[in-house]
């Protein structure tokens, strides 16, 4: 009994994790206090100072000469959404196969390819509108003087921001679905491909989903890739090989504009943005909701 007795004591080095575990944990809470703190910070500014500023007019009219009152985001808004759409298109199915062949290859293609994405994940989104500035904007402005600047060069620049992003969840995403369901498909004579798109996509449709939010939700708020491609307009557009205005740019214009009107419109565009991406992700959580994986 006295040895079970002296074993069951705590020694010096379990104390010692122990305390540590409890430090870390500490710390670890802190941090998180203080993330959520500096994001609640944001949050509460905007809707401060810029919530005053939306109205019906927000939504309905466009830009007025700068010093006089009024004026809205119409022109932004639409611009965002018509953007968003253009870069998805382009996008989301480059990323989702290319995600899908780093899963099912093995080769030193493969893997040098998933190097670059880790790269491509990382490159400034500046770089990526200069880019998207050298394959189509130049070519169009000396085949087309004038119409260099369009929608659809911000939708491209966009598009391969998505596309990194796309292809890494997708693939680690692909690799949680259990090897029971892919090996099951094939023991049925399913073909490879065949298993990949109605067993191993629907599996992971809520994951793959989660990145393809992620993905926009980077997009979304991009504004130096739109300067060298959507360039902005001030008249209404909806065409997509004009100029078009978008939210990112009403924000950097307006918040660098000395009248006090355009700050809180600035603040009222960052708030619209906010809840842009908010109601994707609540629209998403509601049509996965059911699903295996999250």
């Amino acid at each position: 009994m006295s040895e079970i007795s002296t074993l069951g004591k705590p020694t010096g080095r379990s104390r010692y994790r122990r305390y540590l575990s409890a430090f870390m944990g500490g710390v670890a809470a802190v941090a998180a206090v203080i993330a959520c703190f500096a994001l609640l910070s944001v949050l509460v500014y905007l809707v401060i100072e810029g919530i005053g500023s939306i109205g019906l007019a927000t939504f309905t009219d466009g830009p007025v000469p700068e010093g006089l009152p009024g004026g809205g985001l119409r022109n932004g808004i639409v611009g965002t959404l018509i953007l968003m759409s253009i870069a998805s298109v382009i996008g989301l199915p480059i990323g989702i196969l290319g995600g899908v062949y780093q899963l099912e290859t093995n080769t030193t293609f493969s893997r040098t390819l998933r190097f670059f994405t880790d790269v491509m994940n990382s490159i400034p989104s500046i770089v990526m509108g200069i880019f998207a500035y050298l394959i189509v904007v130049l070519p169009v402005a000396e085949m087309y003087p004038g119409h260099a600047f369009s929608a659809f060069a911000g939708g491209v620049a966009l598009g391969f921001l998505m596309i990194p992003t796309v292809m890494r969840t997708t693939e680690e995403i692909l690799r949680l679905v259990p090897i029971a369901l892919r090996d099951a498909s094939l023991a049925l004579g399913a073909r490879r491909w065949r298993t990949t798109w109605s067993v191993i996509l629907p599996a992971a449709r809520g994951g793959v989903v989660t990145g393809i939010l992620l993905a926009l939700a980077r997009i979304a708020g991009e504004t130096a890739p739109l300067l060298f491609t959507a360039f902005g307009n001030l008249d209404f557009n909806a065409r997509l090989d004009r100029p078009i205005d978008a939210l990112p740019l009403n924000i950097f214009n307006y918040a660098t504009s000395p009248y006090e009107s355009l700050h809180h419109l600035a603040l009222a565009g960052a708030i619209i943005l906010l809840a842009i991406i908010l109601v994707l992700s609540l629209a998403a959580r509601y049509a996965l909701r059911g699903q295996v994986m999250e």
